[in-house]
This record gives structure tokens, sequence and C-alpha cells, in this order.
């Protein structure tokens, strides 16, 4: 099993990036989807959280409607579009995938994410 996360990159404030997800050895339709940040010196946060089998979706606070999220099955591949971007925006940004299972929060520790992409870099300059 892996997830690839791919679309980093320098982007200047207001701009914006599409990450990628793209999952190999599972079906990504079948797992809860997760979008999670860590910035240098700061805990990794919560940006999106997708259950499996609803589809409830939880956002971090911080994006303020700023992101969305869309996915495509042939391709088994997620994606989160993030605009609007600004410095405080800057991190390693990470997909993950879990169980079939509920919650309800964005949280790292809280869900039992067992896959792990290697992390995408986005930098946002001022």
């Amino acid at each position: 099993v892996q997830l690839q996360a791919s679309g980093g990159g320098l982007v200047q404030a207001g701009g914006f990036l599409r990450l990628s997800c793209a999952a190999s050895g599972l079906t990504l339709d079948d797992f809860a989807i997760g979008w999670f940040r860590q910035a240098p010196g700061k805990e990794r946060e919560g940006i999106l959280c997708i259950r499996s089998s609803d589809g409830i979706t939880y956002w971090g606070e911080f994006v303020k409607a700023r992101f969305t999220t869309s996915r495509d099955n042939a391709k088994n591949t997620v994606y989160l579009q993030m605009n609007s971007l600004n410095p405080e925006d800057t991190a390693v940004h990470y997909c993950a995938a879990g169980p079939d299972l509920k919650f309800d929060r964005c949280s790292d520790s809280y869900f039992p994410w067992a896959y792990w992409g290697q992390g995408t870099l986005v930098t946002v300059s001022s």
C-alpha cells in the first residue's frame, strides 16, 4: 500500500495550489481520507477529514472556506485545492487513509489513520 502526495511548491501569498494524493494497493473510496499539515516547530494539524461511510467532512478552522476537495475514482486519487494561500499555510502537507469508522473531528491522534503519504512541502511567500 502506498500513498503518494504531490503538488506542493512555492507560491506567492494569495495564490493557489492543488495537491494530489494517489493511492496504490488500496481503493481510496473505501477509506476515510485525511489531509494534514505540519509547519516547522508546530504540531501536525488536520486540514480535512472525510468519513468513508457517509462522506461527512470536517475542516480545520483555519481553512475558512479557502480549500475544496475532490476525487477521481478512476485514478484512485484525491485532490486538495488550496486557494487564497498565505504565509501561515507554509507546511509539509500529508495525506492519510484510514478505516471505515465514524469520527467527529479531524485529528491525526484521535483516529487510527493506517496509511500516510510521504508529505509534500507547500511554501507561501509574502
